[in-house]
């Protein structure tokens, strides 16, 4: 994901700045320096350390007032702002199938590789308004769900 997102941001003219991080010290100081930047926001990828610290990060984005985009609609439900995502449970509906096929003698090399077949966007209007923050009509008619 973050490969698609390099290849977008000079044409949006938006400055990227990539933080790997590894626990909740290490999130803390990215989030920190960022905040610390005028117009700042977070671009969270589905990665193994933001899943085990969503709430972490949630909380994080809402005491330093960054705009986040997260990969699940789970963080938006938990306050945060905006999400664009696949969902997980048909994924792991997919993965079944799969299971399934292979049990009756398929052979999973054979199998085609899924992606995902739909994605969606869910915004929260009160994080929305705690960031000060006016979201476009266009955008909201175009989402799957808003919280408010």
């Amino acid at each position: 994901m973050f490969t698609a997102i390099q290849v977008i941001a000079p044409m949006l003219r938006v400055e990227l700045s990539a933080a790997a991080v590894r626990d909740a010290a290490e999130i803390e100081r990215a989030v920190a320096t960022l905040a610390s930047s005028p117009n700042g926001g977070l671009i969270m990828t589905r990665t193994t350390e933001v899943m085990a610290h969503h709430d972490l990060i949630v909380g994080l984005a809402a005491r330093h007032r960054l705009p986040t985009i997260y990969p699940l609609r789970a963080f938006v439900k938990r306050g945060g702002l905006i999400s664009y995502g696949n969902e997980v449970v048909t994924d792991y509906r997919l993965a079944a199938g799969y299971v399934d096929r292979i049990l009756k003698g398929e052979k999973a090399a054979d199998l085609p590789v899924q992606y995902p077949i739909k994605y969606d966007l869910v915004i929260n209007l009160k994080t929305a308004k705690a960031l000060g923050l006016t979201v476009p009509d266009k955008l909201l008619a175009l989402a799957d769900e808003v919280i408010e």
